[in-house]
């Protein structure tokens, strides 16, 4: 039998190939990072492509009203159901849809700060966060009645009770729902959300309400921002900006929601055993939000780097968003059925309800 070698018999010149350098890790790394870089770099520009199709599209008269994050996924899954998503772009598409769309939730504090939230009062502040939680628990019960898929009714209920697709593409991250639910409820929202928006600015003498009224009634119901701004406004600047801080002061719900349905994830995965239970996904992203949204409030940041940094959030959101659509398959859409579509209407005209009820009531 062989006798084992000890380290002291070793050569010196074998230990000193043996063990890397230190001045060689640096250069290992760096090797690594330029490697990964140019396998992301295709599958990045394709959606930074889609994403600034999206955004001249939205310039386009009759377009206007759709965000350029509706018109990424549309786009997207345009390419991939027509012509496919190439081999080479899947790496950047994922990077994309997971990275960036991180980086875009975190920037989009950047459009809040706590004086804000605290124009809209106490007793508007209560009607926002009573609507979005009486929305989403309809939701989820209705979905459930309705033998909708988990993963998709949550989707629906977020996109609906919070702030549309931003909501639905966040909430997603600890939801893991596949590609055709998120692009399911990025079309609910869009659609309802739509006829919310063309809708509201008809009722305001019908229900009697004045701009505070209305401009609450929009921040606390209607879907996406971009919605909330042009179906406010038509009644006025007052209307307008108080029901764009309205809405804003919802957005900032969206942190505890991914939290809270973060945990509750982990507790429907747990083991058999009725004690185990996985380990909640952290979004650390969601906590980089509100450390904006606090930095924001602390530090007097200027308007031109803020209204940059609006652009360049929409701008992000539209890549994931463009990679969420490289990833949808129409057909898996369609043998979804009508009733998701049904649950994201009963949603929309159950919020539009709600928060009119509490408007009413509380004066």
């Amino acid at each position: 039998m062989p006798t084992p070698i000890s380290a002291t018999e070793v050569p010196a010149a074998c230990l000193h190939h043996s063990i890397p350098a230190a001045s060689a890790l640096p250069a290992r790394a760096s090797a690594r990072w330029l490697a990964t870089a140019k396998d992301i770099a295709p599958g990045v520009m394709l959606t930074t492509g889609i994403a600034g199709a999206a955004l001249l599209a939205h310039r386009v008269p009759g377009l206007s009203a759709l965000s350029p994050l509706i018109l990424s996924i549309v786009l997207g899954a345009a390419l991939h159901n027509v012509v496919g998503t190439p081999a080479w772009a899947k790496a950047g598409v994922m990077f994309s849809l997971r990275r960036v769309l991180r980086l875009g939730v975190i920037l989009l504090g950047l459009q809040l700060t706590a004086e804000q939230v605290m124009e809209v009062g106490s007793g508007g502040l209560f009607i926002i966060a009573a609507t979005l939680i009486a929305t989403f628990m309809f939701t989820t019960m209705l979905g459930r009645m309705m033998g909708v898929e988990r993963k998709l009714t949550q989707l629906i209920a977020a996109g609906t009770s919070i702030c549309g697709a931003s909501a639905v593409i966040a909430t997603n991250t600890v939801t893991e729902g596949s590609d055709e639910d998120v692009a399911y409820s990025v079309a609910c929202v869009t659609i309802f959300g739509s006829l919310a928006m063309i809708s509201y600015p008809l009722l305001p003498g019908l229900l009697h309400l004045d701009a505070h009224g209305f401009g609450l009634w929009a921040g606390a119901s209607i879907h996406e921002i971009a919605q909330v701004v042009a179906a406010a406004f038509q009644d006025g600047t007052a209307a307008g900006e108080f029901g764009t801080i309205a809405k804003l002061s919802r957005v900032t719900l969206l942190a505890p929601v991914v939290l809270t349905l973060g945990l509750i994830a982990a507790r429907q995965g747990s083991g058999c055993t009725p004690t185990a239970t996985k380990r909640p996904p952290t979004p650390w992203f969601v906590l980089g939000f509100i450390a904006v949204i606090a930095l924001n409030s602390v530090v007097a940041i200027p308007a031109e780097t803020k209204s940059a940094a609006a652009g360049l959030t929409t701008f992000l959101l539209s890549m994931s968003l463009a990679a969420m659509g490289l990833e949808t398959y129409i057909a898996k859409l369609k043998a979804k059925g009508p009733r998701p579509l049904m649950l994201g209407a009963a949603a929309s005209i159950f919020i539009a309800g709600f928060s009119l009820i509490l408007i009413k009531l509380m004066g």
